[in-house]
């Protein structure tokens, strides 16, 4: 058995004995199980906290069994996917705010996945940069900023 079928039964069987009822899937490519169920959002809670609590105690339980095992994530309803959009949505908009005003701005603090979505989605941005602090903390603020021009200093 391969560490995301035994993901799959684990959660299955955990959200069996918390009284859930729910179809698990998986998505090998993501390292991903998606949870269907009519009690969505009992299972994420306030922001995905929740889910992922859950997701941490079945990549532990996982590790345990396979010591090399990747990490898998756990998303309910497609919470995280439609999140994700709305976070890239929004971060389109400060950045067309920092290019008409050429302020460096913000965003709200992030994890570490949300961080590099961000960041991979401005990578190749012509006129937004964007950099994290560089400390320890968990949850970072992400600063985006009009990035600048470099001329070329040769002769005409």
């Amino acid at each position: 058995m391969d560490p995301l079928t035994a993901s799959q039964e684990i959660l299955d069987t955990m959200l069996g004995y918390l009284g859930f009822t729910a179809d698990v899937t998986c998505d090998p490519e993501a390292h991903l199980l998606q949870v269907s169920t009519h009690d969505g959002k009992l299972l994420i809670g306030d922001h995905g906290s929740r889910i992922d609590d859950i997701a941490h105690l079945v990549n532990r339980l996982v590790e345990t069994r396979f010591r090399d095992a990747p990490r898998i994530r756990v998303d309910v309803d497609n919470y995280f996917a439609s999140r994700d959009y709305q976070m890239i949505e929004e971060a389109d908009q400060v950045a067309a705010q920092v290019l008409a005003t050429g302020r460096t701005m913000k965003l709200e603090p992030m994890n570490s996945y949300q961080r590099r979505m961000i960041h991979n989605h401005f990578k190749d941005h012509p006129s937004v940069r964007t950099w994290s602090p560089e400390d320890n903390a968990r949850l970072k603020r992400i600063s985006l900023s009009v990035k600048s021009v470099t001329r070329n200093s040769s002769s005409e």
